[in-house]
């Protein structure tokens, strides 16, 4: 079968010139790039590969910052409550905030955004009634209440590069954060960008480090607490009274810091999106590609390509968007923890999508573990984290992969040296596959519906590791190596009905979030909708609290087609049908279930029990109409939970596509060249059969595993 060659970004480091040559020709490399505290010697940049220069716009102005202090990014911040023991209450604003992050804003104009709220019954108090003076608010109160401060905030201290001051022990000055906002930072902005790109001549690709505004990220001054809060898709760290007074001439309303700081809980992806929200990200938005635009017009003149990596200051320029185009970007890189993210870049508008292996060449992780430091193994890690994502790189394309950070600490590791030959190795085999063109699909439309819809295609809010907890994240996870066509709506998208192509309308997530949809659901419009599609024949899978909005009726406002409600106070005094269990075929969780679960009552005697825990309904199965309602009590992604809700989401269908006889190995089907490519997601030897159009293939897969078959001989290759 035909390879490709390339295709591979290394990271350089200058003291490791023939390091850095040496792994650029056992690996193939086609690209050098230097990362964030290296640099790439004149010996490198000579050597004949084309190179990556990472820019971050916003960092490395400290200078330019200590004259135009005023040029800082801001933010609001809320303090923590405090209970009033007297009729007069004070409280520090900076208590408990890392004071190397953060430093008040005494300016009158941001002065004017600041408010105290009491919080046992949510009213503001009087503004005239309230005092500031050297960092600390006083105002009246009543006593056994609590109070809280709001109030804007300069971020002195660039997080990213606070995080590899902790994680890489960096000694170097705390980098401060530019707001381009302000038309004399933008005018700084443009002047440094062309000297920039007039000091890189050998530069072929410029690297953007995202763009402007950085995912909030607010640090703890206990090293009990030091992550108050972190949201990789919040547009928390946006604000400044010049963009706040921009905004409310052109909306014709004024925010106000109770807007951002949403009682102390700030605004989290998690949390269905207020109008005022969606309104301030439009606004950000058409800013960030406006400005970013003009830099990309730049790096083109100087005869250079443009990327973008979509992690750390990406807000403002979500690629899911629809407007991604306008910035001009040549390519995106993505990081790549797991198979969602894969599809997130895969599916983006742009002509290069490149994907960053994990491990980062880092001493330690982003966990805190040890990784190329005593301890670490990071060729199990890199090997576990290359089996997450392969399966979702047999689905769609990546054109490239790269790795990030500092070189010189794989040499004291050859286990990685090793895994990075393999991980390479079956890259190029996927990619030669894709080039032949697209594996088979089913042919089958699911759409994922939720709050954000295609804003938030393929993600929650960031990596698995910080949204483990939502169940949605583990269902696209299993979606993203599984041969179904899938789409995000959100509740607009299917008021006036669900659209065509979809078969299957997945609805997950815990009462109250942005996921299950919140108070969406009180819309009759979208249960009529949701009931319609089903009556015409269309699966409905619910999990966990789906469709969940308590109005005294139900709990799951769509328990018409579940079948299903939740189990709570409510029915307490109510009897339930006993349904006995009727077990599908391929219908069982792995050994762990399916994490989390809710209780549920059963309210229609139609329903058909396809597993049950300790006579707990897990999973239903519910006629309605030509269609049918499925219910799942919670879930957990896992190659077996993977398999079970393919079977629930097939159950009937006519499919012509291979099937493995286990869960751990997955196939695709390439019919461009008449290949079938089946990977091993465990690390123990596995023997599989695999049927396909009426044959069957018997396979032997090493641990973490791939094999190629040519389905004309009918030989591996």
């Amino acid at each position: 079968m035909k390879t490709c060659t390339g295709h591979f970004t290394l990271p350089g480091e200058s003291g490791c010139e023939q390091l850095t040559l040496d792994l650029a020709r056992r690996w193939d490399a086609d690209v050098i790039r230097d990362s964030d505290g290296t640099r790439l010697s004149p010996e490198i940049v000579s050597s004949g590969y084309r190179i990556y220069s990472t820019l971050c716009p916003i960092r490395e102005h400290n200078p330019f910052l200590r004259e135009h202090p005023e040029c800082r990014q801001q933010s609001f911040l809320s303090t923590p409550p405090v209970t009033a023991s007297s009729d007069r209450t004070e409280i520090s604003l900076m208590d408990g905030f890392f004071a190397e992050q953060f430093q008040v804003n005494e300016s009158p104009e941001a002065l004017k955004y600041l408010e105290v709220w009491d919080r046992t019954e949510n009213v503001r108090v009087d503004r005239d009634k309230v005092s500031y003076a050297d960092g600390k608010v006083a105002f009246p109160s009543a006593p056994y209440r609590e109070y809280t401060v709001s109030f804007l905030a300069w971020r002195i201290w660039e997080e990213i590069s606070m995080y590899n001051h902790v994680t890489n022990h960096w000694d170097k000055e705390h980098l401060m954060v530019l707001d381009p906002y302000l038309p004399e930072a933008r005018e700084y902005l443009t002047e440094w960008m062309k000297k920039w790109l007039d000091a890189h001549p050998d530069t072929n690709v410029v690297r953007f480090t995202s763009l402007f505004y950085n995912f909030a990220w607010i640090w703890g001054s206990s090293e009990l607490n030091r992550n108050l809060f972190t949201d990789w898709a919040s547009y928390d760290f946006t604000v400044s009274p010049a963009a706040l007074k921009d905004f409310e001439k052109e909306y014709g309303y004024a925010l106000t810091a109770e807007d951002f700081v949403r009682k102390g809980k700030y605004n989290a992806t998690h949390v269905p999106p207020t109008a005022h929200k969606k309104d301030w990200m439009d606004f950000v938005g058409r800013f960030v590609r406006k400005l970013g635009r003009s830099l990309t017009d730049m790096t083109h003149a100087y005869g250079k390509e443009a990327y973008v990596f979509y992690d750390d200051s990406w807000v403002g320029l979500e690629p899911w968007n629809g407007h991604f185009e306008e910035m001009g970007f040549d390519g995106i890189i993505k990081c790549v923890f797991s198979g969602f993210e894969v599809r997130l870049c895969a599916g983006v508008p742009a002509r290069t999508h490149e994907i960053r292996f994990h491990p980062y060449l880092f001493p330690v992780g982003l966990g805190g573990a040890p990784t190329f430091s005593p301890g670490g193994r990071p060729g199990r890690d890199a090997l576990e984290y290359w089996v997450r994502v392969r399966r979702a790189m047999l689905r769609q394309k990546i054109d490239r992969t790269g790795l990030g950070g500092y070189l010189h600490l794989v040499p004291d590791y050859p286990d990685f040296t090793e895994a990075m030959d393999r991980i390479l190795r079956e890259f190029r085999r996927i990619s030669a596959l894709h080039d032949t063109g697209k594996p088979v699909g089913s042919g089958v439309g699911i759409g994922v519906l939720t709050s954000w819809g295609s804003l938030r295609s393929w993600t929650l809010s960031g990596h698995f590791h910080e949204t483990y907890m939502h169940p949605l994240i583990h269902v696209i996870e299993s979606l993203s190596g599984l041969p179904h066509d899938v789409r995000f709506l959100s509740f607009e998208d299917i008021r006036d009905g669900v659209p065509e192509g979809i078969d299957v309308l997945i609805n997950c997530g815990w009462e109250g979030t942005a996921w299950s949809g919140g108070d969406a659901w009180r819309d009759g419009k979208i249960l009529e909708s949701v009931s319609a599609f089903a009556l015409r024949g269309g699966t409905v899978i619910g999990i966990a609290e789906p469709s969940c909005a308590p109005d005294g009726f139900r709990s799951f406002r769509l328990a018409n087609v579940l079948g299903v409600d939740r189990d709570d106070a409510a029915y307490s005094c109510h009897g339930s049908f006993a349904v006995p269990s009727d077990e599908m075929p391929g219908v069982c969780p792995d050994k762990h279930g399916l994490g989390k679960t809710v209780p549920v009552r059963i309210i229609d005697p139609k329903v058909r029990v396809l597993w049950q825990e300790e006579g707990m309904p897990v999973i239903t199965s519910h006629p309605f109409g030509r269609g049918r309602g499925i219910y799942l009590a919670g879930y957990s992604y896992s190659p077996a939970n993977t398999a079970l809700l393919d079977r629930l989401i097939t159950n009937g269908m006519e499919l012509s596509l291979p099937h493995t006889d286990d869960p751990l190995a997955e196939c695709a089907y390439y019919p461009g060249e008449n290949i079938l490519a089946v990977v091993n997601s465990s690390p123990d030897p596995l023997a599989v059969h695999i049927s396909f159009k009426g044959k069957s293939y018997a396979v032997e897969l090493e641990g973490s595993g791939m094999k190629t078959l040519d389905l004309s001989s009918e030989t591996a290759l």
